[in-house]
């Protein structure tokens, strides 16, 4: 009987040993046996993970390491679902039957860069639809999807589109922010290594929709992995025509590049970034104009990140209304959520909006790793702020969670326990601003610096009382006075962790 064993080939389950026991495990093969590289599931608190199938079904075995895979291949098969890392039937694993996957539906079932495997789970059917629609149907379809931005900001992808495709330029572009930079965030990498063409695909897309014949996707310079997956994905979608001068013989022309960021957080930001792509130090520019009208070498320009254009092809597949039905208010589609820290389970959860963070964190995350209580929950990557408990419950939206003065951002939920330090993290913040500002305007600048002199200094219990209401003016000063959300988030993170966390800063401040 034919048997395949899968094994991830992307960047986590390879740093956790997927790629020794994949040769490991290629040494021993019997006759009709066959070892496919996939995608990751996300599932990171299991790798390595070993999926065997056999008879149509796919039975887990992980988190695994060289010593069980060399007792299973000693082993007669028919013993191994006996074996202590046997997991059971993928599907049927609680993690997973908990989500809801839609922009990951793909992740981790076949080969990322089998073409014919991506055909035969409704790939390129958003952009052969796409194709028979006018560009202003198709943006059209975006708008009623309600799909909004999934890099931070959550602004209506239909909105965006719609101001590049009205705009008048004989060159527009379409460019994906792939420069994930958050702490405890890894969704755009995990997509673009577990399923490429789906970017690829929403990218087309989008290039339709505005009347853009040129993307760039500006990759991370520490994802050299998915540099590799893309760069094969994009010649092979060329070489198939979904890529070129005449996509799919509609004698309407796409062409993609894959471009190495500059190894700086603030290009994550969208102008810093287009700076950046010109060849010039990436530094934020003043906006007006927006880049929907003056973007890259000054023509219209989309920009998104990688979840948002992936998800595109999604809703031109299946149709906006049948998007927006998962989900709730103005939040629309799935989330992606990264869960990561001190967590049990971490990896790339999908879900409805609505759930709690509660309900991720302690149901799906299983608490903390180390098993103590959890004392505090950043959602929003390092500029967003610290969660208490009194907030977990509060429903995963975006509306909802600027309510509660947070931000979903990208999707990270970073967990710690009730041994962190809250003023330490407070003074992580402004250092990692301080660390990462490009330097153009002085209130992030000078301000994030002299930020980690003055909680030094509330640390240190020197003149604390006086201390805290600089910080807060300094604040004040970040927030509203900075150039780009840079330096007007760093406030964020350090304000909720004194405000609900004020003894890990100065337990003596009202005796002062």
């Amino acid at each position: 009987m034919t048997r395949r064993y899968f094994l991830p080939a992307d960047t986590t389950a390879g740093a956790l040993g997927a790629d020794a026991l994949a040769e490991q495990l290629q040494g021993a093969l019997h006759e009709g046996e066959t070892v496919v590289r996939n995608g990751s599931r996300g599932a990171f608190w299991l790798e390595p993970l070993l999926e065997v199938e056999e008879g149509g079904e796919r039975i887990a075995f992980g988190p695994l390491d060289g010593r069980q895979l060399g007792e299973l291949l000693a082993t007669d098969y028919t013993q191994w679902r006996e074996h202590e890392s046997c997991l059971g039937p993928v599907a049927q694993l609680p993690w997973f039957k908990a989500q809801t996957r839609l922009t990951f539906k793909r992740a981790g079932i076949d080969d990322p860069l089998c073409l014919d495997g991506y055909l035969a789970q409704q790939g390129f059917e958003g952009l052969e639809h796409a194709l028979h629609l006018a560009p202003e149907d198709i943006v059209e379809e975006v708008l009623r999807s309600g799909l909004r931005g999934r890099g931070g900001a959550a602004f209506p992808a239909g909105i965006k589109w719609r101001t590049v495709a009205e705009a008048s330029a004989e060159q527009k572009y379409i460019v994906c922010n792939a420069d994930e930079g958050d702490s405890g965030t890894f969704a755009d990498r995990l997509l673009m290594e577990a399923d490429p063409y789906q970017l690829i695909e929403g990218m087309a897309i989008a290039g339709l929709a505005v009347g853009a014949t040129r993307g760039y996707i500006y990759l991370r310079s520490e994802y050299p992995r998915t540099w590799e997956v893309l760069h094969r994905a994009i010649a092979k979608a060329e070489a198939a025509g979904y890529l070129g001068d005449n996509i799919s013989n509609s004698n309407r022309a796409f062409h993609l590049e894959l471009r190495i960021g500059a190894g700086a957080y603030i290009c994550g930001e969208e102008t810093a970034m287009l700076e950046s792509l010109e060849g010039k130090r990436g530094m934020v520019r003043a906006k007006p104009p927006l880049p929907a009208l003056e973007g890259l070498f000054g023509q219209p320009t989309v920009v998104n990140n990688v979840l948002t254009l992936a998800a595109v092809s999604t809703v031109l597949a299946d149709g906006a209304e049948a998007y927006a039905a998962l989900g709730i208010e103005r939040s629309k589609g799935t989330l992606c959520l990264q869960l990561a820290g001190n967590t049990k389970r971490g990896g790339l959860l999908e879900v409805p909006f609505g759930m709690s963070v509660r309900e991720v964190v302690e149901q799906l995350g299983g608490g903390t790793r180390s098993g103590r209580p959890i004392k505090a929950i950043q959602a929003g990557g390092p500029l967003g702020a610290y969660l208490p408990e009194s907030a977990w419950d509060t429903p995963l939206d975006y509306e909802a969670f600027a309510g509660i003065g947070g931000m979903l951002g990208h999707g990270g939920l970073v967990v710690f326990d009730d041994t962190a330090d809250m003023a330490a993290q407070a003074r992580f913040a402004m250092a990692f601003c301080a660390e990462e500002s490009c330097g153009k305007c002085t209130p992030c600048r000078v301000g994030s610096t002299r930020g980690v002199e003055v909680i030094d200094k509330i640390i240190a219990r020197e003149n604390p009382t006086a201390n805290m209401t600089l910080l807060e003016d300094l604040c004040d000063t970040m927030e509203h006075a900075s150039l780009c959300a840079m330096g007007g988030l760093t406030p964020h993170p350090v304000r909720s962790a004194m405000t609900y966390f004020p003894e890990d800063f100065c337990k003596d401040v009202g005796e002062v």
